[in-house]
């Protein structure tokens, strides 16, 4: 796809007209409040039965939103004993965690690694193994029009707080230094680790790359591709509800989450993105609070984005702050 959105210079000022809703703060609060009434209840099983020899994998299993159980893998290098700065990852859209062996990058590079799962996805390119036990009124096939009459009732209320319980659970273990956290993760992962970043205190450094969930009202207007088209068919076939899902939408948009953001950051964007497009990614940047922040532009990349030359800063970069 050749280039479709704004020119770079216009992206770099670009601000989203996204309205934040005066009761974001106290939405959150009261959610997660909600949330930590309950249990944690953390559990990690190491497993014998990987086949690798460089890293220890536990399984993991803690209380997501609702007390409902939400699994992972806390990967670590082989026979650790000291605490380890810990990278705490979430997955793209339609993802689950996969299997023990996809996720050695980390732990490869001396850190702890937390892989969160999507509750209600990992069956699309990678399996998972987590359920989403809550239902909802009609909605189109996929995650993003799930319990959208409401921010109350919407399916990323559910995925945010449980990627905000998967922070607290990968810090509870005695490998983990939880002083040093990065939150990381591309596409749905790195909208859900900006969310985080806006949520959660002492995190050490954020990584997104090509966020998802930024900016709706231009990012669903400007892309006729999915996950983002999804919420345009839903208004296609339910006529007069476009103002209240926006409002909905308004609660979870990366662009009000990175207003908050206190960790330093480690963006990226592809200017050729038609999933993500780079304003919506340009959005959240340039709204993004913390004076630490860079942003990797990839010229001629849809939405692999930098792919492993991303991955690559990353571990030039992050150790760096980690070590802080």
């Amino acid at each position: 796809m050749a280039l479709f959105d704004l020119p770079i210079d216009e992206l770099r000022t670009y601000r989203s007209r996204s309205v934040e809703p005066e009761d974001f703060d106290a939405f959150w609060s009261a959610t997660l409040d909600e949330a930590a009434t309950l249990a944690l209840d953390a559990r990690f099983e190491l497993r014998a039965d990987t086949g690798l020899a460089t890293v220890d994998v536990h399984d993991v299993t803690f209380a997501g939103f609702g007390g409902h159980p939400v699994k992972g893998w806390f990967v670590v290098p082989a026979g650790t004993t000291r605490p380890l700065p810990v990278v705490v990852e979430f997955i793209g859209y339609g993802g689950g965690r996969s299997l023990p062996h996809t996720h050695l990058l980390w732990a490869s590079a001396g850190m702890a690694h937390f892989v969160m799962d999507t509750r209600g996805q990992g069956s699309g390119w990678a399996p998972g193994d987590t359920a989403d036990p809550v239902g909802s009124a009609p909605s189109l096939s996929g995650f993003m029009t799930r319990g959208i009459e409401d921010p109350e009732t919407y399916y990323y209320r559910r995925v945010i707080t449980d990627a905000v319980r998967a922070v607290e659970a990968a810090r509870s273990h005695p490998l983990a230094d939880s002083s040093r956290t990065a939150v990381v993760g591309a596409s749905q992962g790195g909208g859900l680790a900006l969310a985080v970043a806006g949520l959660v205190p002492g995190l050490a450094a954020l990584a997104p790359d090509v966020p998802f969930l930024c900016d709706f009202p231009r990012a669903t207007r400007v892309t006729d591709r999915k996950p983002y088209r999804e919420i345009g068919d839903y208004l296609k076939t339910h006529r007069g509800r476009t103002e209240q899902a926006y409002r909905t939408l308004a609660y979870f948009d990366g662009v009000h989450f990175a207003a908050r953001g206190r960790a330093p950051a480690l963006f990226s964007v592809a200017l050729e993105d038609a999933t993500c497009p780079p304003s919506s990614v340009f959005a959240a940047f340039n709204a993004y609070a913390h004076a630490d922040k860079e942003i990797e532009v990839y010229d001629f990349n849809d939405h692999e984005g930098g792919g492993p030359f991303q991955q690559a800063v990353q571990l030039a970069r992050l150790p760096r702050l980690l070590k802080a």
